[in-house]
């Protein structure tokens, strides 16, 4: 092994079991450091985050799966492919996890410090990462509950990074796990969207690395370590109270009384505090109606950002119908048909906060990306300030 790569390897053991073991004496030693938020991500949680992923694509092709009499063997790539997903679902929620903890912690007489939060969403995640390797006997991933030690580890080092009270630990905990779960479905469309090429990426990234701050990935061209930090300060914006989320009641005007042959049968707005705000409308004309929408994703559209910066793309075809996703004057674009019911969606994100979806049954694909295009977009922005 190569020294560099071993010592590497070395660091990462050692602090993942001082935060494991020792997590009281640990954190301290964490607040007071200034590794910057990249040689976390790219020295520590991608590495970790990868192997969950990595075992239980590995068992899966080994061993199968099975219960109750049956068995199952996951072909490769369905194998590789879940991998990919859920490689990529666990950095998101890392992202989110920074987010919510920087954002909340003022609210629980903390103090809001990004740069700390990140420290402390990546490294309370070390006991969830690092028992993910049992997934490669896939008859012990029970063992997968011993991840829910990241919840003390979070718990423990709310105090020490955060400035949250001891007494307030505890509830600052749970209110930002709650949160975490919650924006993570919202943004889980927009995961799957940049899927692929990442998470290839992040699995080889030891070898792949140069000293401009950038990784190859393999297929996808290069990816710029400096969006990471993009990233975080459109997030910490949010969290400061600088970028406010549009007002949903506006964003529902931008919905036209009627497109083509369609009529406007139903809206409904939801707002969603300083998370986001989403405005939607249904569409009908005979037998076929749709489903028109407005998210501002506030912070969280920042993802999509990343994933545009990457010129991500992916396509899908069989006899049933297509999914495609890629870059489109720099901001990510999805559209998919199923022939068999004549449904389809078609998504564009603006700016990289807003975006716009139709989504439901139509006389073609043409028709959602009619309905897209109705809503200004120059308008939309204008609501943003």
């Amino acid at each position: 092994m190569d020294e560099n790569l071993e010592a590497a390897a070395r660091g990462i053991f050692a602090r993942a079991k001082a935060i494991i073991m020792t997590p009281k004496d640990e954190w301290p030693k964490i607040a007071g450091e200034t590794t910057s938020q990249s040689d976390i991500l790219i020295k520590y949680a991608l590495p970790l985050a990868a192997l969950g992923p990595i075992a239980s694509f590995i068992g899966g092709q080994v061993f199968g799966y099975g219960a109750f009499g049956f068995s199952y063997r996951p072909g490769l790539i369905a194998g590789l492919t879940t991998a990919i997903i859920s490689f990529v679902l666990s950095l998101v929620s890392l992202f989110v996890m920074t987010f919510i903890a920087d954002f909340l912690a003022p609210k629980f007489a903390g103090e809001s410090n990004r740069a700390q939060a990140f420290k402390l969403a990546a490294y309370s995640y070390t006991a969830g990462w690092v028992v993910g390797v049992f997934g490669i006997i896939p008859m012990l991933g029970f063992f997968g509950l011993l991840g829910l030690y990241s919840v003390y580890l979070l718990y423990t080092g709310a105090t020490p990074l955060m400035k949250v009270p001891e007494d307030k630990a505890a509830g600052y905990t749970a209110v930002t796990i709650l949160c975490a779960i919650v924006l993570s479905i919202i943004i889980t469309p927009i995961t799957a969207a940049i899927t692929g090429v990442f998470g290839m990426g992040a699995m080889s990234i030891a070898g792949n690395t140069d000293t401009g701050g950038k990784f190859t990935v393999p297929g996808g061209g290069t990816f710029d370590t400096s969006k990471v930090d993009q990233m975080t300060k459109q997030i910490e914006g949010a969290a400061n109270g600088k970028i406010q989320p549009v007002d949903a009641a506006k964003m529902q005007a931008l919905l036209p009384a009627s497109i083509g042959s369609y009529q406007r049968t139903g809206t409904e707005s939801t707002g969603m505090g300083s998370i986001g705000s989403e405005a939607e409308g249904t569409y009908t004309a005979g037998d076929n109606s749709f489903h028109l929408k407005i998210t501002d994703m506030s912070a969280m559209g920042a993802i999509a950002g990343l994933g545009a910066a990457m010129g991500v793309s992916n396509n899908r075809e069989d006899a049933n119908g297509y999914e495609r996703t890629g870059t489109v004057n720099g901001q990510m674009q999805s559209e998919s048909w199923n022939k068999g019911d004549n449904s389809g969606k078609f998504s564009v994100v603006v700016a990289n906060r807003f975006m716009i979806e139709a989504q439901g049954r139509a006389a073609s694909v043409d028709e959602l990306k009619a309905a897209v295009a109705t809503v200004d977009q120059g308008n939309l922005l204008s609501l943003a300030g």
